[in-house]
């Protein structure tokens, strides 16, 4: 019988014991897609050459964003939107043929997916995409439903996010270095005195924090998220606010410009986010808001 002093159940320390496991590799990690443009680069910031895609572009905020893009060269410009084409945004297209309205719910993922496919099968590309479509609904917060509520994080919040992902998506298969600017607002900030909405806000304030999780996500791919928070702006869901008799008075206490912006005054803002002149600009906000939230 053999000696119990020869016997060792444990391995010298410096054997490995037997096993029929593979030793595990790491996952490589893909190459990081530099923004850096070409460098025979021009550093205009302009849109030429570039393909938009902008949701709720058919009035509005998203109809001045679309002129301003086509003023600065965009190639084509597409509003995806559930309403029917307007007199403003025909008018548009007379001037602008590459301006394009495409029928689209943000709200219904299979719906923008088929518009974003559309815009490929006719360009051949996706540069940028806006998420601008919102609802708004200003009131007390304790007369606000819950179905109010949902409604609103339902475009604002759930429908910007789906598009950024189905944006994202298509840049990755076509290789394309894509930028995302969703439309947050100046509620993301502070409350609107002049009409207030806790619901709203909160939906803008998300907007406005998802930009910087998916700008960090998606840079390693070349994709920039970035957002645009206005103030006061002249559409067809806010011109009430200026017939209020303490109009005035509330623009005082504001301390702003006191007045509603045309939205094109927003467009300049949204040019340089899908430009290639904001190469290195990626998870931030920039509130166009005549200096209301400043303080």
């Amino acid at each position: 019988m053999a000696s119990s002093s020869n016997t060792n159940p444990h391995p010298p320390r410096d054997e490995a014991p037997l096993t029929n496991t593979p030793t595990p590799h790491p996952t490589p990690t893909p190459p990081f897609v530099s923004t850096m443009p070409p460098a025979d680069f021009s550093w205009q910031i302009t849109l030429a050459g570039k393909v938009i895609a902008i949701t709720g572009a058919n009035r509005g905020i998203g109809l001045g964003i679309a002129e301003v893009c086509l003023a600065n060269a965009a190639q084509h410009v597409y509003s995806l939107d559930r309403m029917a084409p307007g007199e403003e945004t025909r008018a548009l297209q007379q001037r602008y043929p590459n301006f394009h309205c495409l029928e689209a719910d943000v709200t219904a993922e299979p719906s923008v997916a088929t518009a974003l496919d559309r815009i490929v099968a006719e360009t051949g590309r996706l540069d940028g995409l806006v998420a601008n479509a919102g609802l708004t609904q200003h009131q007390p917060a304790l007369q606000f439903a819950r179905d109010e509520v949902e409604r609103l994080f339902g475009v604002n919040v759930y429908g910007s996010y789906s598009c950024a992902q189905l944006a994202a998506r298509t840049f990755l298969a076509l290789g394309i270095k894509g930028s995302i600017v969703m439309t947050a607002s100046m509620t993301a900030y502070r409350p609107n005195r002049a009409a207030p909405s806790a619901p709203y806000g909160a939906t803008k304030a998300a907007v406005r924090n998802m930009c910087h999780t998916l700008a960090m996500e998606w840079s390693p791919h070349g994709i920039r998220v970035n957002s645009v928070s206005p103030g006061f702006v002249r559409t067809a869901m806010t011109s009430y606010v200026e017939t209020a008799p303490d109009w005035a008075q509330k623009m005082e206490n504001y301390g702003g410009m006191p007045r509603l912006a045309d939205p094109r005054e927003l467009g300049g803002a949204y040019v340089y986010l899908l430009s290639d002149s904001s190469s290195y600009t990626t998870g931030i906000d920039i509130p166009v808001a005549g200096v209301v939230g400043a303080w």
